[in-house]
């Protein structure tokens, strides 16, 4: 299993327990095929450039460790959630 880092930038006007809900989803996804490390919610912040109409964005990051196959699965989820304005996920090196 390798070692991944991924941001999320959420819609700032989501109320938090709909952000709560979001983070669970994807860290119930993550722990399906692999295993959560920590989650770290950044709060909101202003973005550099206006992304979806937003010029701000609440900040959440997770690292965890995970098999490869996990991440397509991950990327597609983030795509289709709404309220998911901009992610990445980027493989930490050993």
């Amino acid at each position: 299993m390798n070692q991944y880092e991924s941001v999320i930038i959420i819609n700032p006007s989501l109320e938090e327990e709909g952000i709560k809900n979001l983070v669970a989803k994807f860290t119930d996804l993550i722990n399906t095929d692999g295993k959560v490390e920590t989650v770290e919610e950044m709060g909101k912040k202003k973005l550099a450039y206006e992304v979806k109409k937003n010029k701000e964005g609440y900040y959440v990051l997770i690292n965890f460790e995970a098999k490869p196959e996990l991440i397509a699965e991950l990327e597609r989820n983030y795509r289709i959630t709404d309220e998911v304005i901009k992610f990445i996920v980027v493989r930490k090196e050993d």
